[in-house]
């Protein structure tokens, strides 16, 4: 609340001391009987006597001092002038009360000083609305005009086959009537489907932009609320809105918030989110030839929408806005770099393959990280080490150089990582390391990056060498150490996910080709999660499982007792540099020589480097 809300509370609250300190002090209320005994008695002292509204109201004081109030009949005998004085009672008969108008005036500004702080108050609680009771209702979706979005789809990178799905939109928004004399309709709504930060509102913004028409933009949490009635209002409100402003493109994202199927909720059909739906279908079935409306919706989760919004005549297009491939990504990362000084050491396309399974959002905040990095360092241009290094934050998080490490952790993490990269080398269908650290990040004490390839489809033979390579850390503890570490939990959680996936979902297995994974779609989550198999085909997952870990652990160990000189030599580089990049271990692997570090010390013990590398069958 602002200086002069408090001020007008400050001379309400004034007001209100006045007007009650001005009131009369508190008197002896007597009823007829009491003050009838009084005046027998002759305790009353003085009575002040003025008639009202047929009541006769007697004021004064009593014998004692004490002032009293009584009300009774003017016809009252005690009233009598003789009987009053006959008792020793002073008596004045008083006018008709009257109105003080410095006290009524003071009474009604007080009221108006009350009111006027209610509807400051109320104000204030919705956002500066004058009406709060009518803007209840009202959407709450931004509008913005014509002309004001500049985002096209030239800002756009990474998804070219949707961009070329919503042209036809585009074109349709420009030029309406070349559709409507040809008797053509254009889809009424267009879902993009996509995974979190794949461009999904940027597309939207960018038809608008493209069309240069009126945009109407929510979310679909915004229609909800507490009260039964209100998210149907604000639909309502917002799609009359859109009609006045044809052509243009309503905006929902995260739909799946309002458009989930009915008949899961738990306390019965009749509720909020469910009212909302079914008014958000009535209002896109009323669209008229001539209302030129498109409703863009996003979502991640299209599994969980209602069908009924799904059917032609409403979202009728389903426009996919995946995460983007080596080429797109170099085109999104070129897009984001306009404004961005880079150096000549920074190379965009390898930037890309390194960067697989990112998406828009995410190569936005990598190219931002390094530009903070940058500048933190006092640089004017960002160079190649700070792209790295902002990946290796955006992945595991900030360096923890100050956490004290013990030397022999520092050796068994090294032979941990040096492990999964040796492997990832030996094997032919696996992603091979481009970067080993030791150096502490997150809650990691080291880790292996990878240059992931692009692919479509994964065969069974890469999928097991996947696995190999997950486990190949663990058995290179075992391999140096005769023991294991804990340090191996999250590989396993990994490499467990990714087994019982080929056998439940991609028939991978002996237990057959079956769709043994379990359906979520409907579960509520109370109680045991419902399963579409018997408990032995249970068992059968699960022994299933068990041999594919077992079978690539087991490998991995042989392959790493096999070319323990090769494990031996990269871990004394790794634990001297701290690091090594993709070219310096490949150096290595060759049987060639790195630049001497003194602190490059070769533990007692271990053999010299024999030889090159030896694939798995050569």
């Amino acid at each position: 609340m602002k200086w002069w809300g408090w001020a007008l509370l400050a001379l309400t609250g004034g007001l209100l001391v006045l007007v009650l300190s001005g009131s009369p002090r508190s008197q002896s209320e007597l009823n007829v009987n009491d003050f009838t005994q009084a005046v027998r008695t002759q305790q009353v002292k003085t009575a002040d006597i003025s008639f009202q509204n047929g009541t006769a109201l007697v004021t004064g004081r009593l014998t004692s001092g004490l002032p009293y109030r009584a009300r009774t009949l003017p016809a009252d005998p005690v009233l009598k002038l003789g009987t009053l004085e006959g008792r020793g009672v002073t008596v004045t008969y008083l006018p008709p009360p009257r109105i003080s108008v410095l006290g009524a005036l003071s009474v009604l500004l007080t009221l108006a000083l009350i009111g006027g702080l209610i509807a400051l108050l109320v104000r204030s609680r919705n956002g500066g609305n004058n009406d709060a009771a009518s803007s209840f209702g009202k959407s709450k979706a931004a509008i913005i005009s014509e002309g004001q979005i500049k985002l096209t789809f030239a800002d756009v990178a990474g998804c070219d086959e949707a961009k070329q799905d919503l042209q036809e939109v585009v074109e349709f928004l420009r030029q309406p009537e070349k559709y409507h004399q040809l008797g053509a309709r254009i889809p009424r709504g267009v879902l993009l489907v996509g995974p979190p930060g794949s461009g999904k509102t940027l597309l939207a913004k960018a038809v608008a932009g493209e069309a240069k028409v009126p945009y109407f933009s929510i979310s679909g949490s915004d229609f909800v609320e507490m009260f039964v009635g209100v998210g149907a209002a604000r639909v309502r409100d917002l799609f009359e809105q859109a009609r006045k402003a044809s052509p243009c493109i309503v905006f929902i994202d995260e739909i799946d918030a309002v458009g989930r199927k009915r008949g899961m909720n738990i306390q019965g059909g009749n509720d909020e989110r469910e009212q909302t739906l079914n008014q958000l279908l009535v209002e896109m079935d009323g669209f008229g030839s001539g209302q030129d409306v498109i409703i863009l919706a996003a979502t991640n989760r299209p599994d969980v929408l209602d069908a009924a919004l799904l059917r032609p005549g409403r979202f009728d297009r389903q426009v996919v806005v995946d995460a983007p491939d080596v080429r797109g990504r170099e085109q999104i990362l070129r897009i984001h770099s306009r404004k961005k000084p880079l150096d000549v050491s920074v190379d965009l396309g390898v930037i890309a393959r390194r960067t697989a399974g990112m998406v828009g959002a995410d190569l936005e905040n990598l190219l931002n990280e390094a530009a903070l990095l940058a500048a933190r360092e006092g640089r004017n241009r960002i160079t190649g080490r700070d792209v790295d290094e902002a990946r290796d934050r955006v992945l595991m998080g900030p360096e923890r150089r100050s956490m004290v490490v013990r030397e022999a952790d520092r050796k068994v993490t090294a032979y941990h990582e040096v492990g999964h990269a040796l492997v990832a080398q030996l094997l032919p269908h696996s992603d091979k390391a481009h970067k080993l650290t030791i150096v502490p990040r997150g809650r990691s004490l080291g880790s292996a990056l990878y240059t992931p390839e692009d692919r479509m489809h994964h065969t069974r033979t890469a999928l097991l060498d996947r696995i190999c390579v997950a486990l190949s850390g663990h058995a290179a503890e075992e391999v140096i150490y005769g023991e294991v570490t804990t340090g191996a939990q999250n590989d396993f959680q990994q490499a467990t996910g990714l087994a019982r996936r080929m056998v439940t979902e991609w028939g991978m297995s002996e237990v057959g080709q079956l769709a043994l994974a379990q359906d979520n779609g409907n579960y509520l989550g109370f109680g045991p999660q419902p399963t579409n198999y018997s408990d032995h085909t249970a068992e059968q997952i699960d022994t299933a499982v068990a041999d594919i870990l077992n079978t690539q652990y087991a490998r991995a160990h042989a392959l790493l007792s096999e070319h323990v000189h090769v494990l031996h030599r990269l871990t004394d580089e790794l634990v001297a540099r701290e690091s090594l990049s993709g070219d310096e271990l490949q150096t290595v692997l060759n049987g060639g020589t790195l630049p001497e570090l003194p602190a490059a010390v070769r533990p007692e013990g271990a053999p010299p480097p024999e030889g090159t590398l030896r694939p798995e069958g050569a």
